[in-house]
């Protein structure tokens, strides 16, 4: 792993050593000297490392925070208009949110039962749209395009539950996915079929692209308004609901 306080002791030290030539130039100090100066300095005072490590997070928080809002408003029909998506809770709800998730995410799977709660908890102001991201791949793509295909019976949120209910990732196999889906009545033969469909695999290609352009770093990943919230963080995804119902 890399030493935490790496990157902004390279940043600090760029700096210093850009400025050298020109400090030796003014001054009858050598550029030795200068070194050992600054050197004995960062010594005596350790915490202007900390200092500079924390300003650095802080200016890339805010940077990828503008940039992620940026790229919503680009991508916004995409996110919260794509008519492919599915989702529960009325099409003509005020509040959208969009969730990017992984079948064998841990967190996907815990923070379900919230997820599923949010259009009733908002008394139907809000819509919930679920976008396939299987960062994982493997087992992860095939069960995305399960339950894209038994979205094609009108069982994807039934399918999308069953999926999540495997707490193993070591559980969740092609036989399980199949016992998944017969068990909640989706014709497994004809969704095999379908899980291979140009449409299918159109769909989950473009929830990737989408969750890449958008800068989704892991899963889950919520999009409300234009907030990109990482992580399954309710505090923070209720907080952002209340504010576009107010607004």
């Amino acid at each position: 792993m890399t030493p935490i306080f790496r990157k902004p002791l390279l940043v600090l030290a760029a700096a210093v050593i850009a400025l050298l030539p020109a400090c030796a130039q003014q001054g009858d100090a050598s550029k030795a000297e200068i070194e050992k100066i600054i050197e004995d300095y960062i010594v005596e005072n350790p915490e202007i490392i900390e200092r500079a490590f924390l300003a650095l997070q802080e200016k890339e928080k805010v940077a990828r925070a503008e940039a992620a809002k940026a790229a919503i408003g680009e991508n916004a029909s995409l996110l919260y208009g794509q008519k492919s998506d599915y989702s529960i809770g009325p099409a003509d709800a005020k509040v959208t949110v969009v969730e990017f998730f992984d079948y064998r995410c841990g967190y996907c799977k815990t923070s379900l039962e919230e997820v599923l709660g949010l259009p009733g908890k908002y008394d139907g102001e809000v819509r919930v749209v679920f976008k396939e991201l299987p960062l994982f791949s493997g087992i992860s793509t095939t069960a995305a395009q399960a339950a894209l295909a038994a979205g094609k019976q009108g069982k994807y949120v039934q399918m999308h539950a069953a999926l999540m209910s495997v707490k193993s990732n070591d559980d969740l196999t092609e036989a399980k996915i199949d016992e998944l889906a017969q068990s909640i009545g989706v014709n497994v033969a004809k969704m095999r079929a379908d899980m291979k469909s140009p449409a299918v695999l159109k769909q989950l290609e473009e929830s990737t692209v989408l969750a890449q352009t958008l800068m989704v770093g892991g899963t889950p990943g919520f999009f409300i308004g234009d907030k990109h919230i990482e992580g399954a963080d309710f505090a923070a995804i209720e907080a952002a609901i209340e504010a576009e119902l107010k607004s």
